[in-house]
């Protein structure tokens, strides 16, 4: 499937040369207009809190696949896929065969929580996927529409499992928009929940990465829980993203996943993985914590297993279904059109083993970014897992902070093993460099996600059926992005 090097570079060229008249146009005042009204009526009308219209400032009218075609006549190459949503890129046959097949039976589109064919299927597909060892002893609660749904259902199922109600979390995590989901994120504090480190080896914690710096983190939580003294109770249950999304697309290790589970396990707490967005085969496997080889007691779902559409649920152990009827519900959580389309794309992901080949061309990304990595002193770091990548921008001009590598480092922790430090100070994050190449990136016809602690992490999270070809002309496309904007920095300073 993969395709020569000259007819990548003959595919970007087409490409190129085929949108650029139509900016050319638009330059000039020749093309049409209506898309600029849309926009600035979205803007006049939608609140300050919209996101990524601000940064991408296109209406799409068409798309398929990859590729999504613009109210102006542009055509871009979609690497944000509905933040991950797009499983199987724009449009896929299957899934629109799906949704026809459901309009035209004329099943009920809305039916609460009642027993339909449809989400009989759905159902039964998802547990086909699931983990090892886990569907066997499994229960599902379908949620209201949105990940951040599944994500509270999940804290009020632990809590009223366990009968407490503190949570444990990681700093830079990401679980949704509502209370509670922000209560467990990153960015909110609240006395209910206990935030623990999350290893990594580009800004790690301890200052130490590898195998070493993610035993520090696991001792770190013992202590937390073991520790009389600590002020923090032990909790209802601990969430955690195999790999940080919003955080900057930080892969945990397989052997921390492995040692929180035993932590987790040896003290009764309830381990929820948050697959939100790095289920459905994104990281090269269908569910991310295969990976580590890990069950966790629940997993909260959304974003593409509902193949396009709004759909969220929650699969935890049996054991803690403690639930009186009623106890969790929601209006739209029986959507039909959500579920055969889900269904679809389940079933498409594992029969044509699309975390395989994620895995794959995850890894030759990985490869050639770390390449142009090198070449650019500006790109500090290139991480990620499968189709779920990301590229951190810094400013190498610009003096670190002694010591910042290591905020959580106790010289007590010392160990005599050899261990894979982090950079001895990583250079300070340069959120304006990564806007710039998102700018740069849109105006050559790719689209990119911006995240990270300070939002200098570019995103890519193309769909599972993106083809060899397509992956050579994102990279170009990148590739030319960086090379205009590391172009237009400042010569160096003198004397530093």
């Amino acid at each position: 499937m993969t395709e020569s090097a000259p007819g990548a570079r003959a595919f970007g060229r087409a490409i190129r040369t085929r949108d650029a008249a139509t900016r050319a146009a638009r330059a000039t005042g020749e093309a049409p207009s209506a898309h600029e009204g849309i926009l600035r009526r979205q803007s006049a009308r939608e609140s300050a809190a919209r996101t990524y219209a601000r940064a991408l400032p296109i209406v799409p009218v068409r798309a398929r696949g990859l590729t999504i075609e613009g109210a102006d006549g542009c055509r871009y190459l979609d690497c944000l896929s509905g933040a991950g949503t797009l499983a199987l890129g724009h449009n896929h046959p299957v899934v629109l065969e799906a949704i026809r097949k459901v309009l035209d039976s004329g099943a009920p589109l809305h039916i609460l929580d009642l027993a339909t064919p449809v989400k009989d299927a759905f159902t039964t597909e998802l547990f086909r996927t699931l983990p090892p060892g886990f569907a066997e002893h499994a229960r599902v609660q379908f949620c209201g529409p949105a990940g951040t749904d599944a994500v509270e259902a999940a804290l009020k199922l632990v809590r009223a499992a366990t009968g407490r109600t503190g949570m444990f979390a990681f700093a830079g995590a990401y679980h949704g928009m509502t209370a509670g989901a922000l209560e467990a994120s990153g960015g909110a504090p609240d006395v209910r929940v206990a935030r623990l480190p999350y290893p990594q080896d580009y800004r790690c914690p301890f200052g130490i990465g590898g195998e070493r710096g993610a035993e520090l983190a696991a001792r770190w939580t013992e202590s937390l829980l073991d520790d009389t003294k600590s002020g923090v109770p032990k909790p209802a249950g601990m969430i955690l993203e195999p790999v940080q999304g919003e955080g900057g697309v930080i892969p945990a290790r397989d052997d921390w996943m492995r040692r929180i589970r035993e932590i987790t396990s040896a003290r009764s707490i309830p381990l929820i993985a948050d697959e939100i967005q790095t289920g459905v085969g994104r990281t090269g496997t269908f569910w991310a914590v295969e990976h580590s080889g890990i069950t966790p007691d629940v997993m909260v779902l959304s974003k593409a297993i509902g193949g396009s559409l709004p759909l969220a649920v929650v699969v935890y152990r049996d054991d803690l279904d403690v639930w009186e009827p009623g106890a969790h519900a929601g209006t739209f959580r029986g959507n039909q059109l959500a579920m055969a389309a889900g269904a679809a794309t389940l079933a498409y992901v594992r029969e044509n083993r699309l975390a395989d080949r994620a895995a794959l061309l995850g890894a030759r990304m990985l490869n050639q970014l770390r390449a142009l990595a090198a070449e650019f002193p500006c790109i500090g770091d290139v991480r990620g897992r499968g189709l779920m990548i990301g590229v951190e921008f810094v400013d190498p001009e610009e003096p670190t902070t002694p010591g910042t590598a290591g905020s959580f480092a106790d010289p007590c922790l010392a160990d005599p093993r050899p261990a894979d430090p982090c950079p001895a100070d990583p250079c300070p994050a340069a959120p304006e460099l990564a806007a710039a190449v998102q700018r740069e990136c849109l105006r050559r016809g790719l689209i990119v996600e911006l995240g990270g602690r300070h939002s200098s992490v570019v995103r890519l999270l193309p769909p599972l059926t993106i083809t060899d070809e397509q992956v050579d002309a994102v990279l170009e496309r990148l590739a030319d992005a960086v090379t205009t904007v590391a172009a237009a920095q400042p010569p160096p300073a003198t004397g530093r």
